[in-house]
């Protein structure tokens, strides 16, 4: 495999240090900047997982691991090979429809109307009547049930996204993540389709309807898929949704308002039915993970390893909606892969071996549904049994100066802790979860490793609400978020990415150096994971 190419797009090293050198950096010194620039580059075609663009960036991954003198640790080499299945839905050849009890049936437009999830295997044709089963969760355990004595044998359930005042937002988190399709199932249900109220959607309908056209994926490995069996999984748009509850007992924006605040949902069967044949085609790719490892210096802990995750794939390209169509993913996430590496070059520089070892994963599939970390997880190549905490990286958004973050899980681990006292012994803030709605905990690759039982945390840059700060990260997400936008022209604060970068040098070392390895909160749900791992 060639690395030169890639590796000579780089410019001087230049090692992180508590001392930041004078004057600032820029676009053109800063060495955290110049492998984003790599990455989210034209070359590399916005590194969709399984093609060549996404070999190459993984291979320019491998090949810094490899300048910075860390251990290959990979299953071969740095590298770890991943099969994907890989499904594209193809809008123009299908046809949905929805027919009243008349026989009266209207046309559904796959785009505008209505997208299929590419990452759930469709069913190729299906006529099912539809129910709505309120939030469409599934935690008997927490003392609710939205399946509960709801007949969905032969049926298409609908349900809102959110969930009831009395279901914490990690709750929440692992009934979208885990049980709904396993209730699905269960219940033998056809499939489901969800309706986000306008409040809480991060993009535009339009930019969901752009995405639904990429290749979707899920692992070759069914035994780790989400969903099993093949089924009608999808979204509505919230602006038609009156289509699906035309003469329905409540309207859609009652039921909306009633989600927006959290209160009760009913349940009711709809009018509708809905008919669906779905075009699809197949293929199966293969990408790979790439992992090093920084040894421990502790005869006894060492056998243990801290893992830093940052996904490196991202969308690939598509029709042009700014300059050339790339999805060049700038800070999503080769902002992340970037601070991983850079935490992995100033680990080995420092010349000071943690006690435990520190295994540095960068991995693919984030984007079609944290599919390499969970391969990863469920078959770590090192250190089998003995992964002791994740600590992720995902988009972390360096807008504007650091004082404040957010630490994703730090609730549910003792790793809050350590976030909390890094950040204290450098003048920063942790904010609690801003969104806990938005369902971060389990949208990054952090989750495939808390699923298995690790203690994990991704942390990013936070704003204080109402704040021009505030304003100003909402505004990248309705602009920049899966969007062509997200490019090497956006405006970033470099002096602040190479803060979080020394914060997360600080954080890393701290788990990796302590006597306990870190260990679930007696409260946290997720807690059971420790001795049930889920596949």
């Amino acid at each position: 495999m060639k690395y030169l190419p890639l590796a000579a797009l780089l410019g001087a090293t230049i090692l992180l240090s508590a001392c930041q050198s004078t004057p600032p950096p820029t676009k053109d010194s800063s060495q955290w900047w110049s492998h984003i620039k790599v990455l989210a580059s034209d070359q590399l075609q916005g590194r969709l997982t399984g093609s060549e663009a996404y070999a190459q960036a993984a291979a320019y991954v491998a090949e810094r691991f490899q300048h910075y003198g860390l251990e290959p640790a990979g299953a071969e080499g740095y590298l770890q090979a991943v099969s994907y299945d890989v499904q594209t839905i193809l809008p123009d050849q299908s046809r949905i429809s929805l027919t009243d009890p008349t026989g009266t049936s209207q046309s559904i437009s796959l785009g505008d109307d209505m997208v299929l999830a590419a990452g759930a295997e469709q069913l190729p044709l299906v006529t099912a009547p539809l129910v709505f089963i309120g939030y469409g969760l599934s935690l008997p355990e927490a003392g609710y049930d939205d399946f509960k004595d709801i007949d969905l044998h032969g049926k298409i359930a609908v349900y809102l996204s959110g969930a009831p005042a009395t279901i914490p937002g990690p709750l929440q988190a692992y009934g979208r993540a885990e049980m709904l399709a396993r209730a699905l199932e269960a219940s033998g249900a056809l499939g489901a389709l969800v309706i986000q109220t306008p409040k809480v959607m991060e993009v535009p309908w339009a930019r969901i309807k752009l995405a639904s056209l990429q290749p979707g994926m899920y692992l070759s490995e069914p035994e780790l898929r989400r969903y099993r069996r093949p089924s009608l999984i999808g979204s509505f748009n919230p602006a038609a949704a009156g289509k699906i509850f035309a003469d329905a007992p409540a309207s859609f924006e009652q039921l909306a308002a009633l989600s927006d605040a959290h209160l009760p949902l009913p349940h009711f069967p709809l009018t509708m039915t809905l008919h669906a044949e779905v075009a699809t085609t197949h293929a199966v790719v293969k990408a790979d993970n790439v992992v090093a490892e920084l040894p421990g210096s502790d005869p006894r802990l060492a056998e243990q390893a801290v893992v830093l995750s940052a996904h490196l794939d991202h969308l690939g390209t598509g029709k042009p909606d700014h300059g050339d169509g790339i999805f060049h993913g700038a800070m999503d996430n080769a902002s992340g892969v970037a601070s991983l590496l850079e935490v992995a070059r100033a680990l080995q520089a420092s010349g000071v071996r943690p006690k435990r070892s520190i295994l540095f994963v960068a991995v693919g599939g984030e984007e079609k549904g944290l599919l390499g970390s969970r391969y990863f997880a469920a078959h770590p190549t090192r250190h089998v049994g003995e992964l002791v905490a994740d600590i992720n990286m995902d988009m972390f958004l360096p807008l504007f100066p650091l004082h404040r973050l957010v630490a994703y899980g730090a609730d549910e681990s003792s790793l809050g802790g350590d976030a909390v006292a890094i950040a204290k012994s450098r003048g920063l803030t942790i904010l609690p979860d801003p969104a806990p709605d938005h369902l971060i905990f389990v949208r990054s690759d952090q989750y495939s490793f808390i699923r298995r039982g690790v203690p994990a945390l991704m942390v990013a840059f936070a704003a204080a609400p109402g704040t021009d700060e505030d304003r100003l990260k909402n505004a990248w997400f309705q602009e920049r978020y899966h969007a062509q936008a997200d490019d090497l022209q956006q405006p970033i604060d470099l002096a602040a990415a190479d803060e979080f970068n020394r914060y997360l040098v600080d954080l890393i070392s701290r788990v990796a150096n302590q006597p306990q390895a870190p260990v679930w909160r007696d409260a946290s749900f997720f807690r059971r994971f420790a001795q049930n791992p889920m596949k």
